[in-house]
């Protein structure tokens, strides 16, 4: 069964276990075995104490991306008008080891009009500086990863308009495209 690692900004959740434990459920239902970095069975490193360390959450996320097939990433905007920063880390990091990338946003409004509307509510300290004008979900660079590495643009809502945060539907839209587009790939190995 193909191993997707389930990416994004859920881990900081209030009821991040079971917003896991949804989303590995819509991947079982799909023929995907979702893992999710909740980091919450992370062991201190040797001689540090009871505390975790930042760096052991770090390798232990990097162990299950080594285990894992293809990404599944919440591109959903975070604290900003682009995607969470950890994300896009674990995307380029796919990216550079040619594995599937799949990814999908809760939001429909598009990143040039995010990034605007949010300097009109925080000035922009390079005024004057240009904004991508090319109608994507987000970043040239992440739109391209994405479409590149999973032969499918970045999934969004159906409507055009905006899912709450935590919602699943477009997830498991995205989830369904990979399933898919990975039985389509049955001569590549997982």
């Amino acid at each position: 069964m193909i191993k997707a690692y389930l990416a994004g900004p859920d881990v900081f959740m209030p009821n991040a276990v079971e917003h896991a434990r949804c989303k590995i459920e819509i991947c079982a239902k799909y023929g995907i075995t979702g893992l999710a970095p909740l980091n919450q069975d992370a062991e201190p490193a040797s001689g540090q104490g009871a505390d975790i360390k930042w760096t052991d959450i770090f390798h232990k996320d990097i162990e299950m991306m080594e285990a894992s097939d293809i990404i599944i990433a919440n591109l959903t905007p975070f604290r900003g008008a682009s995607a969470d920063a950890g994300t896009l880390v674990e995307i380029g990091w796919f990216l550079g080891r040619d594995k599937p990338i799949f990814g999908y946003s809760n939001s429909a409004r598009l990143f040039d009009q995010r990034s605007q509307d949010q300097t009109s509510v925080i000035p922009d300290p390079m005024c004057g500086i240009a904004v991508e004008g090319f109608d994507l979900p987000d970043n040239l660079m992440i739109a391209g990863a994405v479409l590149e590495g999973g032969g499918v643009m970045i999934t969004l809502p159906e409507l055009g308009q905006d899912e709450p945060f935590d919602a699943l539907s477009v997830f498991e839209r995205c989830v369904s495209l990979a399933a898919d587009k990975l039985a389509s790939r049955k001569d590549r190995a997982y």
